[in-house]
C-alpha cells in the first residue's frame, strides 16, 4: 500500500519552482533537446524506410522501420503481418557497425554492397540486428541518426532518464492516444508500474491532480499525479533533519550533512558549492546558495550520490608493477555463444568480451580444410570459425575500451604445417600490435607491467625452450621441436579426459611445435605444474600454469599460503571444469582469494559468476586490470585465505547496511495483475571466513516504492578482497524466488552514508530508474 505523506501538499506549496522544473523537463521531453527540425537524418527516420532484415544467407525479409515521435523507440513490421509489429528502445542499442561487420552480413557480401549494410549491436546478450537499406544514402541516414540518438541517451542525467521513464509510462497508459488519461487508464497504469493501491486512494490522488476538473489528466496534471505518487518520505526525513528551516538546505546545512553522514572530510565547503551548482534546479535557490528538496534528491540519485565512489571509476591504481600483481579480466572458450557441446561459435564472442574490458581471450585451434586452421570446441558439435577471422577481430577490438595488453590464450591442436599458418596470420594481421620479442632494457627476472605493454597483444601457448632463446636470436629457417608431456599445457588434460571418456579413447603422445608459432610466445609460456616447491626452485617468471577449478580448489585448501606466494611471482590461469557443458560458471572469488590472476569465465552466461567479475572490474577505468592487495604481491607473504586472522596487518571491519527503500523495481512476472513482493539480500563474497548473506523481510505487493528500514551487519576479516552483492528478488513461498535486479561493488569502492544503488538486469545492463536507497557504515573492529 502506498501512503501519501501529508507534507506533500505543503512541500509543493513552499517549493513551486521545483515542481515547475519537473513539469517543464517532462513536457520538453527528448525530441526537443535533439533539435529534430534541423536534422535530416532524424526527419528521415521519423518518416520510415523499407529495409531487409537478415538472419542468415537464406533468411532475408523486408520490414518497414520507423522512429517513433518520442525519439526513443524504433518500430518495425512486415507487409504481411497486419497490425502486428515489434519495437525496441534506443537505450537497448550499444553501437552501430557499418558495412559487413557481422558474420551474417559477411555471408551475403556478394549479394549486397557494404555501403548499404549495417548492424545494430544490443546491450547485454541480446542478438544483433543485421539490416540492408535500399540505398547507401538511406543506410548512412539511419547510421548517423541512430548514433546521434545513442549519444543523446548516454548524455542523459538521472533526472532526464527519469523523465523519459515517466513519458514512456504515460504513452503506455494512454490507450486511446488522446494525450489524456482517464481514471481507468490510471488504474491500469498503477498495475503496470508494480503498484498495489486500493481504488479509493487511487481516486483521491487522481482527483487531487485533476486541477481542471475534466475527469482526465493532461500534461502538467500527470506530472503532479506522478510527483504525489513518488513522494520520497525516506529522503524527505533526511532532508528535514539537516534543514535549518525545514524547507531548504543552507550551504552550512549541506556541509554538515556531507561531513556527518556522508563522511566526506576533504574540501567539504568546496564540494557543497559544487553540488548546489550541479544539481539545484531552482536558479533562485542557486543565487542564494541554497539547495531545495528537488536538488537534494537529484544529488542522491546521481553518480556522486551512488554507492560506488566516482573517484575509483577511472584509472586510479599504479599500472607500472609486474603483470602478475594484477587480477586480469579473462574469458573461457571465448568463441562460444551458448553451451559447450552444440553451441554456435562466433567472432561475436570476442567482440562482446573485449568490449566488456576482458583482457585474456581463449582460442582452441584445430586443423581445418584447405590448410586454414579453425576454431571450435574439439570433439563436440559446436560450429567452426576460421582462426584468421578470430585474429582479425581481436586486432580490431583489442584496444577499443582499454589500452592495456590483451593475452591470446591458445590451445593448440594443429599440425606443424597449420601452426605455421597460425604464426603467419598472427604476424601479418596483428603487425606491430603483436609482441614478438622481449621489451628493450626490461629486466629478465620479472614480468613487464601493463603500462609497459600498452597496445600489445601477447600470445600464451606452448614454447620450444625458454624466453632466453628469443633474446638476440636471429630469424632462422622454419624448424620444429617436440614438447614432452612435462611441458604440455595442463588445461588440455581434464577437458580431453572428459571428451575422450565420451568417445572411448585416450592417447598420450609428444606434440610437435613449429618454431614460427613458438617464437610468438614471449612472456606467457604454458607449462605443466608439478608442485609449489618444484615451481619455486625451477620455474621461470614467464611460465604460466593452468588449473581446472577443481584442481585450483584442491591446492587452495591444502597449500593456500604457498599458492598466494606462487602467484606473486607468476601468472596462473584457472578455467571451468570440462563437465560444465552448459557453460555455467564457478565462483571466481575463490580463485582471486589465492591471487590467481587469469580466472577465466564463460562471458556468455549471466549469473552470480559474471556479476562478481563485472563488480571487481568495474573499478580502475574498467580497463580489465585490478591491482592485487599489497599482502598478495610480496613474495614472502604469509597470507593464507583460509586463516586471514594470522596476517601481520590483520584489521577486520564491521559493515552495516541499512536497506531503507526501493524505487520502481521492474516487473518479473508478465501475468496481468501480478505485483512484485520484493526482498533484498546482501551477500559478502571474499575469503571463506567472510562468505555471508543476510536478507530483509519481503514487502507484499509493492515493487514501486517498498520500504524496509532493515539493518544488516557483517564482520569482514579481509576487506581488501571483499565484494558486496545486493540482490533483489520477488518472494515466492511455493517456489524459487524470481530474480529482479542486482548490483555488485568492491567493499573498498563503497561510499558511506545515504546512497542509491542503481540496479542492473541479469545481463548486467542498467534498468533505470530501478534503485535501492541504503545507508552504509564501515568501521574498524
Amino acid at each position: 500500500m502506498i501512503r501519501l505523506r501529508s507534507a506533500v501538499d505543503e512541500h509543493l506549496r513552499v517549493n513551486p519552482a521545483a515542481d515547475g522544473f519537473v513539469s517543464r523537463q517532462l513536457m520538453a521531453s527528448t525530441p526537443s533537446t535533439l533539435r529534430i527540425e534541423g536534422d535530416d537524418n532524424l526527419q528521415s527516420m521519423l518518416v520510415g524506410a523499407m529495409m531487409r532484415k537478415i538472419k542468415s544467407r537464406t533468411w532475408k525479409k523486408q520490414r518497414y522501420f520507423k522512429l517513433q515521435e518520442d525519439c526513443m523507440t524504433i518500430w518495425y513490421k512486415s507487409k504481411k503481418a497486419g497490425n502486428a509489429h515489434s519495437t525496441f528502445s534506443v537505450s537497448e542499442v550499444e553501437a552501430v557497425r557499418e558495412g559487413h561487420q557481422s558474420e551474417v552480413l559477411l555471408s551475403i557480401a556478394n549479394e549486397f554492397p557494404a555501403n548499404r549494410c549495417f548492424t545494430l549491436v544490443f546491450r547485454g546478450r541480446k542478438g544483433n540486428l543485421d539490416l540492408v537499406a535500399e540505398s547507401a544514402e538511406e543506410a548512412q541516414s539511419w547510421i548517423r541518426g541512430i548514433r546521434k540518438l545513442i549519444e543523446n541517451v548516454e548524455n542523459m542525467g538521472e533526472r532526464e532518464k527519469l523523465d523519459q521513464w515517466i513519458s514512456d509510462w504515460f504513452k503506455k497508459a494512454d490507450k486511446d492516444r488522446d494525450g489524456r488519461m482517464n481514471f481507468k487508464e490510471v488504474r491500469d497504469l498503477l498495475k503496470m508500474m508494480n503498484v498495489d493501491m486500493n481504488e479509493h486512494h487511487a481516486l483521491r490522488l487522481f482527483t487531487l491532480a485533476d486541477k481542471s476538473c475534466s475527469g482526465s489528466l493532461e500534461d502538467d496534471e500527470f506530472v503532479l499525479f506522478y510527483k504525489m505518487l513518488t513522494q520520497r518520505e525516506d529522503v524527505l526525513t533526511v532532508f528535514q533533519e539537516f534543514s535549518s528551516d525545514g524547507q531548504t538546505l543552507s550551504h552550512r546545512d549541506l556541509e554538515d550533512f556531507l561531513r556527518e553522514e556522508q563522511l566526506e572530510g576533504d574540501n567539504v565547503q568546496q564540494h557543497a558549492m559544487h553540488l548546489i551548482e550541479q544539481y539545484e534546479p531552482s536558479e533562485t535557490a542557486k543565487m542564494l546558495n541554497l539547495m531545495t528538496f528537488d536538488g537534494f534528491l537529484m544529488y542522491l540519485g546521481s553518480t556522486e550520490g551512488s554507492i560506488f565512489n566516482p573517484q575509483q571509476r577511472g584509472i586510479y591504481q599504479n599500472m607500472t608493477l609486474p603483470l602478475c600483481h594484477y587480477f586480469i579480466s579473462s574469458s573461457h572458450n571465448t568463441y562460444l555463444m551458448e553451451d559447450q557441446l552444440r553451441g554456435q561459435s562466433s567472432v561475436e564472442g570476442y567482440i562482446r568480451a573485449l568490449n566488456r574490458g576482458c583482457r585474456c581471450v581463449e582460442v582452441d585451434c584445430w586443423d581445418g580444410p584447405s590448410g586454414e586452421p579453425i576454431v571450435y570446441h574439439g570433439h563436440t558439435f559446436t560450429s567452426k570459425i576460421l582462426f584468421k577471422d578470430v585474429v582479425t577481430t581481436v586486432g580490431n577490438y583489442a584496444f577499443k575500451v582499454s589500452e592495456y595488453p590483451v593475452i591470446l590464450s591458445i590451445e593448440n591442436h594443429c599440425s606443424v604445417e597449420q601452426q605455421r599458418v597460425m604464426a603467419r596470420h598472427l604476424s601479418h594481421i596483428l603487425g606491430e600490435k603483436l609482441l614478438r620479442k622481449p621489451l628493450d632494457g626490461h629486466t629478465s627476472t620479472e614480468l613487464p607491467s601493463p603500462e609497459n605493454l600498452k597496445g600489445k597483444i601477447l600470445v600464451k601457448a606452448k614454447k620450444i625452450g625458454g624466453l632466453e632463446d628469443n633474446i638476440g636470436a636471429l630469424v632462422e629457417d622454419s624448424l620444429s621441436g617436440e614438447v614432452s608431456d612435462d611441458d604440455d599445457v595442463a588445461e588440455m588434460e581434464e577437458e580431453n579426459l572428459h571428451r575422450d571418456s565420451v568417445h572411448g579413447r585416450r592417447k598420450k603422445s609428444k606434440q610437435c611445435l613449429s618454431k614460427e608459432l613458438s617464437d610468438c610466445v614471449i612472456y606467457c609460456k604454458s607449462f605443466h605444474f608439478r608442485s609449489f616447491k618444484h615451481s619455486q626452485m625451477h620455474s621461470k617468471f614467464y611460465e604460466v600454469a593452468s588449473f581446472t577449478e577443481s584442481k585450483a580448489r584442491k591446492y587452495l585448501k591444502e597449500s593456500g599460503a604457498e599458492f598466494v606466494q606462487h602467484n606473486s611471482r607468476q601468472l596462473t590461469r584457472v578455467y571451468p571444469t570440462g563437465f560444465r557443458t552448459d557453460s555455467s560458471n564457478f565462483n571466481p572469488q575463490e580463485m582471486w582469494n589465492a591471487g590467481c590472476q587469469i580466472v577465466a569465465l564463460n562471458f556468455q552466461t549471466a549469473g552470480e559468476g559474471m556479476d562478481l567479475n563485472d563488480g571487481l572490474f568495474s573499478q580502475n577505468g574498467c580497463c580489465g586490470y585490478v591491482l592485487k592487495p599489497s599482502f598478495m604481491r610480496q613474495t614472502r607473504s604469509g597470507f593464507d585465505p583460509e586463516t586471514p586472522q594470522k596476517q601481520e596487518d590483520y584489521q577486520p571491519v564491521l559493515l552495516t547496511v541499512q536497506v531503507i527503500s526501493g524505487q520502481q523495481l521492474p516487473k518479473v512476472n508478465i501475468k496481468e495483475g501480478s505485483i512484485v513482493d520484493p526482498l533484498v539480500r546482501v551477500e559478502i563474497h571474499g575469503v571463506p571466513m567472510d562468505q555471508a548473506k543476510q536478507e530483509t523481510r519481503y514487502i507484499e505487493n509493492n515493487g514501486f516504492n517498498p520500504v524496509w528500514q532493515d539493518s544488516l551487519r557483517f564482520t569482514i576479516h579481509t576487506p581488501e578482497l571483499a565484494l558486496v552483492r545486493f540482490v533483489v528478488e520477488d518472494y515466492d513461498k511455493t517456489s524459487k524466488n524470481d530474480f529482479v535486479g542486482q548490483y555488485t561493488v568492491p567493499l573498498t569502492c563503497m561510499q558511506q552514508g545515504y546512497r542509491h544503488i542503481h540496479l542492473l538486469s541479469r545481463d548486467g545492463t542498467s534498468i533505470p530508474p530501478s534503485s535501492l536507497f541504503v545507508h552504509v557504515r564501515i568501521k574498524e573492529v
